[in-house]
């Protein structure tokens, strides 16, 4: 695998741990949403700072032009907050639908990074991962829009667009090391603890097993993710992360069935084949690469 190949792999792990979110989130109790962030982004970012005891190279990677830190930490903390308003002011599949349209604009935006072409099996690759996670949240239910939720229905696509640009201005900043990963998730954490102080009423979890959730929350889908995700949009295949980023919320629903928090339905078996279906087209041009 060359080192295109290998950087969309890595890329492809951020998605693998985020599909855990759902799971550690559930599992971390009665937590409000801005302090779990806090507290989660914190894990993540002294995870990260705690590999520069043997990199000593890493702290140097925080002295980044203003841009570079508007982009990172934007992109963090500026998805999440938009994301927790969406999920509290809207009903929550809908707004969830909509903030997973940033895979399909992942591979639009795509088009416009130098050296990149934009090719049908792209677009429709990941089309079928919109349309099998319409099929997951949705079944045999309606969409509602009701005016009240309008609110929440805005913050969750714009919360779209800020992860996509997020995701593909980070191409232009190929040349920043990931180490500035740690500087982003910490300056997150701290924002995040301004607004649970502002909006929020502080509730710790309350057995093992939710501290438990709450570390490997931050271990995991908001620490290690977002280095292994900020790799692989720099260095790989961009348009493919894009599309097969739709396995998220499959794969998401399937270990919430395993730990008991979901039941099995036939919607969510339609679900896996057209994202599977379309991860794999959209991927096809790797794919034929690595069998040759």
């Amino acid at each position: 695998m060359g080192s295109r190949g290998a950087a969309t792999a890595v890329g492809f792990c951020a998605i693998l741990l985020w599909s855990l979110l759902a799971l550690f989130t559930t599992a971390s109790g009665r937590v409000p949403p801005f302090q779990l962030a806090a507290m989660s982004f914190a894990i993540g970012g002294l995870s990260g700072a705690v590999t520069w005891l043997v990199r000593r190279q890493g702290p140097a990677a925080l002295r980044q032009p203003w841009p570079v830190w508007a982009l990172g930490v934007g992109g963090l903390f500026g998805y999440h907050a938009l994301y927790f308003t969406a999920i509290k002011t809207a009903p929550p599949a809908e707004a969830g639908l909509i903030c997973y349209l940033w895979p399909l604009l992942i591979v639009l935006l795509s088009a416009f990074l130098p050296n990149e072409r934009l090719r049908a099996h792209y677009v429709i690759g990941a089309l079928l991962g919109l349309a099998g996670t319409c099929i997951l949240f949705f079944g045999g239910r309606s969409f509602s829009l009701a005016a009240d939720y309008i609110p929440g229905f805005a913050a969750a696509f714009v919360a779209a667009f800020v992860w996509a640009i997020y995701s593909t201005m980070s191409r232009r900043f190929a040349a920043v090391p990931t180490d500035a990963v740690v500087g982003f998730c910490l300056v997150t954490a701290l924002l995040s603890a301004i607004f649970h102080g502002l909006v929020e009423e502080t509730v710790w979890p309350a057995t093992a097993r939710e501290w438990g959730a709450v570390l490997l929350l931050g271990l995991g889908p908001v620490g290690a993710a977002f280095y292994a995700w900020d790799h692989g949009v720099k260095h790989g295949d961009l348009r493919v992360l894009g599309a097969v980023s739709y396995l998220a919320p499959v794969l998401s629903t399937i270990f919430l069935v395993i730990a008991g928090f979901a039941s099995a339905s036939t919607s969510l078996a339609l679900a896996a084949v057209f994202i599977t279906a379309g991860g794999m087209l959209a991927a096809k041009d790797m794919l034929l690469r690595q069998s040759n």
